[in-house]
């Protein structure tokens, strides 16, 4: 199983379907407009119509619903592309970190929504974890940084080995 898409509604239909165009490269594969409503089908994968749907919609309210959107990619440059790509933009309060399992960054989209974009580790340790990075950093060096860090963190054990360990758990369920 995995989470096929998620569907927002937004405040500003045309600052957030660009925001989430620019910052992640979504291809737009359909969009209707009216004077009711305006939707938006977004895609980073060609075998996915859609992994983001944009609605207009969003009730008048500081209070959000969602804890955070996060978007998984694939190699660490990938990350460091996208934080240059928030740095650029002048997106506000950044926070680089890493999980022990993941490298991260999460940020504020243009409505306010938590986002995170980040990319998996080869290491597991006991979670919640928080420790600050520079994505700015050489990738060699943030990679030889976590590493040492995950050592000596409760759980260590390679993600390899966690996911045969769930695996075996998900099993007897």
């Amino acid at each position: 199983m995995e989470v096929g898409h998620v569907g927002l509604y937004v405040s500003d239909f045309d600052r957030m379907l660009t925001f989430y165009r620019k910052i992640f490269g979504f291809a737009v594969t359909d969009e209707a407009r009216s004077d009711s409503r305006s939707i938006a089908f977004l895609t980073a994968d060609p075998t996915s119509h859609h992994q983001l749907v944009l609605v207009t919609g969003r009730p008048d309210s500081d209070q959000h619903l969602m804890n955070q959107l996060s978007f998984r990619l694939q190699t660490l440059a990938e990350l460091q592309r996208v934080y240059k790509k928030l740095v650029d933009e002048g997106v506000p309060n950044l926070e680089p970190l890493t999980h022990g399992i993941a490298w991260s960054v999460y940020f504020p989209d243009p409505d306010g929504n938590r986002v995170e974009a980040y990319v998996d580790t080869p290491w597991y340790i006991t979670q919640p974890h928080r420790t600050t990075i520079d994505l700015a950093a050489p990738e060699d060096e943030i990679v030889a940084q976590t590493e040492a860090m995950c050592r000596k963190a409760p759980g260590f054990t390679p993600m390899r080995q966690w996911s045969a360990d769930v695996a075996r758990d998900i099993a007897t369920l």
